[in-house]
């Protein structure tokens, strides 16, 4: 049985993830996607339900015995990917999959999933809110707000690549807007 997929990218800190734990409380028959990484956990993550937190030698095995639908190296050393496994096991729940995804496993998972997938880009209002955002947060040193800025300059030429664009100025707004086009795609 295959279902559909739900794709939200972002750079981080636009509100994705926000976006995605709204569209999963909203009796959609949307099931997350749990990405497979090698980095540590964040205060708060939980193994199992935000991230499969795996060791670099281990995603590296998955890498050579094809059991992704995409990776990728987003940072030095910092591997992200979703297993095939994790959709296989969400559509033959009968759920469709809501993946929250950076814009290079965003493109590969659109790529991949060809006509099943909308594809929607998170847009911050403009750099400097991104930048609020993110100091806010409290997550990061300086170091790795400056790679993500940098990171996201260029993840906003790609938004056009994608099904959708929603400027997330006011969360509200933006969660009503992803809201009414995955429900008109899923129906």
């Amino acid at each position: 049985m295959e279902g559909k997929c739900i794709i939200l990218c972002a750079p981080s800190g636009a509100g994705k993830t926000s976006i995605t734990k709204f569209l999963l409380q909203q009796n959609l028959d949307l099931e997350f996607s749990i990405s497979v990484c090698n980095r540590e956990p964040r205060r708060g993550e939980v193994n199992g339900v935000d991230y499969h937190f795996i060791s670099t030698e281990g995603f590296k095995n998955r890498i050579k015995n094809e059991e992704f639908v995409e990776w990728e190296e987003v940072y030095k050393d910092n591997y992200y990917g979703t297993l095939a496994t994790e959709i296989n096991r969400i559509w033959n729940s009968g759920k469709n999959v809501i993946f929250d995804v950076d814009v290079k496993g965003g493109l590969s998972l659109t790529k991949y999933f060809g006509e099943k997938a909308l594809a929607i880009f998170i847009q911050p209002p403009s750099i400097e809110a991104l930048e609020e955002r993110l100091r806010a947060r409290g997550t990061e040193d300086e170091e790795k707000i400056q790679k993500r800025l940098a990171k996201a300059e260029e993840e906003l030429e790609s938004s056009k690549w994608f099904d959708q664009i929603i400027v997330n100025d006011n969360l509200e707004t933006a969660q009503k807007e992803v809201l009414t086009l995955v429900t008109s795609f899923l129906k």
